[in-house]
């Protein structure tokens, strides 16, 4: 009984709106955080996912398998992959597309792999200028792979234990 003139009396006197401005008002007076970001850059969490790669065996041999896994994961439905039978017997990609406008960086396509092919890097500064470069294809992903191998193997050592 009494708590609902509680909560009209509460509502009324707009405590909730008071409270809300007491945290303004302390935030407007202390220190401001401020980068200045082109020369500085933030911290980056070692989780961090950003632009994604394709990584090779240590004998240069793409790591994928074609396994399709990763495309059957997405959410956004971002990763399109096509796959053919070699000579010896084996199963390797012919294209691996990730369209990175549809792309929502969940990680998922990264858990799924069972053989660590497709990682996400902690490269976030990229841009695109023609239409079409939103499209990573198997050639810039096995690049962006060879290009960043020993920051992608460190980050992979250093998150071992919580996997």
């Amino acid at each position: 009984m009494l708590a609902p003139i509680k909560n009209f009396f509460q509502t009324f006197m707009l405590l909730e709106l008071f409270r809300g401005l007491r945290v303004t008002g302390y935030r407007l007076f202390t220190r401001k955080f401020t980068i200045q970001y082109p020369e500085e850059k933030a911290p980056i969490s070692p989780r961090f996912r950003g632009l994604h790669a394709l990584r090779r065996y240590p004998n240069g041999e793409e790591r994928c398998i074609a396994c399709k896994l990763c495309e059957a994961v997405c959410p956004a439905l971002a990763i399109t992959i096509e796959s053919e039978e070699r000579a010896d017997g084996t199963r390797r990609t012919t294209r691996y597309d990730i369209d990175l406008f549809k792309c929502i960086y969940c990680g998922f396509c990264e858990e799924a792999c069972p053989v660590d092919s497709i990682v996400e890097t902690h490269i976030y500064e990229y841009h695109f200028e023609r239409r079409g470069e939103q499209i990573m294809t198997k050639e810039k992903l096995l690049a962006i792979g060879d290009r960043y191998e020993a920051e992608i193997a460190a980050a992979k050592a250093a998150d071992a234990p919580y996997r």
